[in-house]
């Protein structure tokens, strides 16, 4: 039996084992029968026979004879298939015995199915004698019975899922714990290192003392200062720590030759234990046998005079970004440590270094003389946590220096209600840069950890505007309904409808009345007889109805009614307006057996209606899909490109150049797809995006881009240009899926990228036409460091007032405003104009299409930070632009 259940292969079995106590259940079956007189066992997907069946075994002998495994098999597929009937009966020979299945559903699935005989010695017919093994009989009273049991199972049920949810949250009370002690730890010891500041050692004194607290925290097995020598040819390793004496390298690299140590160009290098190394490094990292490394320059005036290294040497390595962000944090006290030596005496040049310091650490940081109570410093992080008019009113509860758990040394906890946020704030006495007593105040936000939020199940199967059901609903539905109809010889249509010139209500009226459209549709869709739970929103303006075997007959009186729909005028704005549909229908299983057939032919007798005026019904017919060869040849390619792990795909780079910056130095770039198809060849991207978009298979061509522009930033960051950055443009389809964050949050952990050189592209229009959301969407992404630029800006119908409204980072102006740039006082006066409202809000302005150098000037003149175009660079391969700018 347990054989059987597996090969049945339904998702709606597929429960956790977790709630199938067998020993439980065992008792609940045996007590239940006893007193009902009946015949019982419990099954599950997971477990197959979950139960020993009650009964003697004279008893099931009989039964067993009677009712067969064929029946059992019939009886489950039944309960499995039906979404509706929890309890269903077989109908058996004798008229005496009775046999149910009992499917118990919790939260929609199948926990369990309860398999029960009866024998009713009340309706057996004279000439029907029941053997005198058979010692359980009952009565009609048996139909009660199944209620009984079904009521029960529901309770075990429903008590047992509540028990498990309650262990769940513990598990998750307790991984927050982690992660805030995790958080505590870090914090003190940072503050360690921060007080090293006013310490009066020696540099080489506290350089130990900071690489020791460093390494015992990260458990880095070597740590080393590095200083350059005054002949700028050899380097002696001034300070070091290792949790190891055996890894102790100080006394072989003293007057080691720079040559022999390739991190000493200058460059920051974070590499991990599976990155891509060149030559020298590979050949340096196998002579110290180094697994990872990191090593940061120490500067002086501009010149890195010293290189603060970590090497682990005992076990593969993967730098995570917190760590690297802590250890940059340590370098920067570290060179302000070693500035404030060089410069001591002068006070402006002590502040400067400990400004540049409490700026970097990543944490709010706010100092009050401790007699005149007066706040002398606090560094953006702090602003960013607190806002000025809400920090005058809890400045005092925050400082109470007087009560003891606010004492010098010591962690407090603070709670805002205004903001509804959670701050670790760390008090601590030290002397000013003047030499007067202050108080010192390191505020980290814990809100996230403090918070544990409940997870919220995803309405996987319907759309979430017209709450019609969506595509992978209808696909999992069509499935069905053809393999009925091929069993039982029936029929059944589905239909494709696109709305006609939805587009010029969406733009004339707005999104808003739009989506009120759409909504309006449905339901109007939904109220045609017999459709009530077969219409599905495709996406956009796209809806399919099936017309399943039972409802076929009346294919003809369905038509007309949806046809009717559209033939009246919609409501909308306070007026009437027109919009009607073309449909495309197709007949199964007689045009097809398969889902993705039926909807491509579906879509070309769509094509046909659009193409013979639109507002028409047209059913496929076979000769006219000669004529869609090209768009469907290149539809098989493409989706066998992007099922074959989108290999056909390259991903092009595009520099980016920083005019601001002497030299023009490049700063990254755009990551651009090109499809140089096996079949077809080179296809152009504005040929096979749009189809991409169509068919629902940009997503799997968008995640491809984003890891691989992902994955070759990282490299470059690792290969001495942390500055670097990569442009990734995300798609309609792509920015409103549900899961979008999520899946940019899992390319980063799984390239190990640092976010804040990660910028996604959304283009004008879609970010203007539903302002509300997309300002929830990109806030979202926002939130995990990354970037968002708007794209081909000026083309739209946004205003200067959207601009400000969007969380965006970077403007990107199109090229039409430069192509006549010098020339036409308009496209002039509007670059200046958005450069200027940008500097203003703090946003960063990136002009594409410069192509002379006439317009680099130009551009230059008017503080424009970023420029893109053929000037510098077409879109090349990777391997051209590593050689050329890495």
């Amino acid at each position: 039996m347990k054989q059987k259940l597996d090969m049945q292969g339904n998702n709606e079995l597929m429960f956790g084992a977790e709630l199938l106590d067998g020993r439980v259940l065992q008792g609940l079956q045996d007590r239940f029968c006893a007193c009902n007189n009946l015949y019982c066992v419990c099954l599950s997907q997971m477990q197959g026979v979950v139960t020993k069946a009650y009964g003697s075994k004279e008893e099931l002998n009989y039964i067993h004879e009677k009712v067969g495994m064929a029946r059992h098999i019939v009886l489950l597929n039944r309960l499995i298939t039906s979404e509706m009937e929890d309890v269903v009966e077989e109908p058996l020979e004798e008229d005496y015995l009775k046999m149910n299945g009992v499917a118990i559903r919790v939260g929609g699935k199948i926990a369990a199915i309860w398999i029960v005989i009866g024998v009713l010695s009340d309706i057996a017919a004279p000439e029907q004698e029941i053997p005198e093994n058979i010692q359980k009989t009952t009565t009609k009273q048996y139909y009660n019975s199944l209620d009984f049991l079904t009521y029960i199972s529901k309770q075990y049920f429903a008590t047992k899922l509540d028990e498990l949810l309650a262990q769940e949250a513990f598990a998750k009370n307790r991984e927050s714990q982690e992660q805030i002690k995790t958080e505590l730890q870090r914090t003190e010891v940072m503050t360690s290192i921060v007080k090293m500041l006013e310490s009066e050692n020696g540099f080489s004194k506290i350089a130990d003392e900071i690489l020791t607290d460093v390494c015992n925290y990260l458990k880095i097995s070597n740590a080393a200062l590095l200083r350059i020598n005054r002949d700028g040819e050899t380097a002696d390793m001034i300070s070091e720590c290792c949790l190891e004496e055996e890894d102790a390298l100080i006394a072989k690299c003293q007057g080691i030759s720079t040559s022999e140590f390739p991190f000493t160009n200058g460059k920051p290098y974070m590499i991990s234990a599976d990155s891509l190394l060149p030559p020298a490094f590979a050949q340096f990292f196998e002579k110290w046998n180094i697994q990872a490394a990191i090593s940061l320059p120490v500067e002086i005036n501009g010149e890195a005079a010293m290189y603060l290294c970590f090497f682990e040497l005992r076990k593969r390595r993967i730098w995570d970004v917190s760590d690297i962000k802590f250890l940059n944090e340590v370098k920067q006290i570290v060179q302000s440590i070693l500035i404030k030596r060089i410069t001591k005496n002068s006070l402006a040049s002590s502040y400067a270094s400990l400004e540049a310091i409490l700026e970097n650490v990543g944490c709010g940081i706010c100092v009050r003389d401790m007699l005149s109570e007066k706040i002398l410093y606090t560094n953006q992080q702090f602003h960013r946590l607190f806002a000025d008019d809400r920090f005058e009113k809890q400045q005092d509860e925050i400082f109470r220096s007087g009560n003891k758990r606010y004492g010098n040394g010591n962690f407090v906890e603070y709670y805002s209600k205004e903001d509804n946020r959670y701050f670790d704030i760390y008090h601590t006495q030290i002397n000013w840069v003047d030499g007067r007593m202050v108080m010192l105040l390191t505020v980290y936000d814990v809100t996230d950890k403090k918070l544990y939020q409940q997870k919220i199940e995803r309405q996987a199967n319907n759309d979430f505007l017209t709450g019609l059901y969506n595509r992978m609903r209808c696909e999992h539905d069509v499935e069905i309904y053809i393999q009925r109809a091929r069993e039982q010889g029936g029929k059944g249509a589905l239909c494709y409808i696109d709305l006609d010139d939805f587009k010029h209500i969406n733009d004339g009226l707005g999104h808003q009345y739009g989506d009120i459209l759409l909504q309006t549709i449905s339901r109007s869709l939904r109220g045609v007889t017999g459709l009530e739970s077969t219409c599905y929103r495709m996406g956009g303006d796209e809806f399919i109805i099936i017309v399943n075997q039972e409802k076929y007959q009346r294919l003809d009186e369905i038509l007309t009614e949806i046809r009717n729909i559209f033939s009246k005028p919609w409501f909308l704005k306070g007026g009437d307006y027109y919009c009607t549909m073309s449909m495309g229908v197709v007949c199964f299983p007689d045009d097809g057996d398969n889902v993705q057939e039926l909807i491509k032919k579906a879509d070309i007798a769509l094509y046909e209606a659009k193409k013979g005026g639109k507002n028409r019904i047209e059913f496929y017919d076979e000769n006219v899909e000669a004529t869609s060869f090209k768009r469907l040849d290149l539809e098989k390619n493409m989706r066998y490109a992007t099922t074959n792990s989108c290999q056909e795909f390259e991903v092009y780079y595009q520099p980016i150049v920083d005019i601001s910056r002497p030299g023009d130095p490049c700063s990254g770039a755009e990551a651009l797809i090109r499809w140089n198809s096996e079949a077809m060849g080179m296809i152009s991207p504005s040929e096979f995006i749009p189809l991409a978009e169509y068919l629902g298979l940009i997503n799997p061509i968008g995640s491809f881009v984003l890891k691989e522009a992902c994955r070759r930033c990282k490299y470059w960051n690792d290969m001495g240009h942390p500055e670097y950055h990569v442009n990734v443009n995300l798609s309609v389809v792509q920015l409103l899926q549900n899961d979008m964050k999520e899946k940019v949050r899992e390319v980063l952990e799984e390239t190990k990228m640092d976010p804040a050189n990660l910028t996604l592209e959304v283009t004008e229009s879609l970010a203007i036409n539903d302002m509300k959301r997309m300002k929830k969407i990109l806030s979202d992404i926002k939130s995990l460091g990354v970037k968002v630029a708007l794209d081909d800006f000026g083309t739209g119908y946004s205003s200067l007032n959207h601009i400000r409204e969007l969380p965006i980072d970077i403007i990107k102006i199109d090229r039409c405003f430069i192509i006549d740039i010098g020339k036409d006082e308009y496209s002039e006066a509007f670059v200046k104009m958005v450069s200027e409202l940008a500097e203003t809000i703090g946003v960063r302005i990136c002009v594409e299409g410069v192509e002379e150098t006439e317009q680099v000037e130009k551009l230059r003149s008017m503080k424009v930070q970023y420029i893109q175009g053929y000037y510098y660079g077409k879109p090349m391969r990777a391997e051209d632009f590593e050689k050329k700018y890495l």
